[in-house]
């Protein structure tokens, strides 16, 4: 049976190829985890139905190949989309490093009020296996004020709550500039019906 629902995001996958971000898709749409994936080829696309505090939204999340080849093609997913997952390896400091990189494309190719997500996947690894401890994706997260998650596809460990903290500051954003909307037009309208009440004042006393 069809889902009614109210809204839907566009949300993008983006970070340096083979961190995950394909089994992230998967995990939080599928909810399952596959041990082996091909490499995404230029762009992929799933959407999910979520219950966003008892208001259902539909996710269209695009999934972003992270090869350089496949850049310039991806760059054009940008225009629309209302939330950003960036994904690196904990595994790979090359990946968290590869960041910087990632966080100056959003800058140049989507909304200025587009929000965004950090998620260091690969949590469930030993502190040996580890590159990237949890503290410094925090503070990374913290300079550009961004919810961090450490997540785990393998273990399922903060997925649902990665998106679902990304689809609710989509809508909070979306009301307030609702709010914000309504409240210049009220303003607008209160302008208006005292120039209209000037406006008949002034041509009373002229017939005077």
């Amino acid at each position: 049976m069809a889902v009614d629902f109210t809204a839907t995001y566009k949300v993008l996958v983006i970070g340096d190829v083979n961190v995950g971000k394909t089994c992230l898709v998967h995990r939080f749409c599928d909810e399952r985890y596959y041990d082996t994936y091909i490499s995404t080829v230029g762009i992929d696309f799933k959407q999910k139905i979520v219950n966003l505090d008892g208001v259902p939204i539909k996710l269209q999340i695009w999934d972003t190949a992270g090869e350089e080849r496949f850049r310039t093609l991806t760059t054009a997913y940008y225009r629309g989309a209302q939330g950003i997952v960036l994904v690196y390896d904990v595994t790979n400091l090359d990946s968290f490093n590869h960041l910087s990189y990632w966080l100056r494309n959003i800058e140049e190719n989507a909304s200025p009020e587009v929000v965004k997500v950090l998620a260091g996947n690969k949590c469930e690894v030993t502190s040996q296996q580890r590159a990237v401890d949890k503290e410094r994706g925090l503070k990374l997260a913290e300079n550009f004020d961004m919810p961090f998650f450490e997540v785990s596809c393998r273990g399922d460990v903060m997925v649902q709550d990665t998106f679902l903290t990304l689809a609710r500051l989509i809508r909070d954003l979306r009301q307030r500039r609702a709010s914000l909307f309504e409240e210049r037009e009220r303003q607008n309208e209160a302008v208006k019906l005292e120039a209209d009440e000037k406006s008949d004042g002034s041509s009373l006393c002229s017939s005077c």
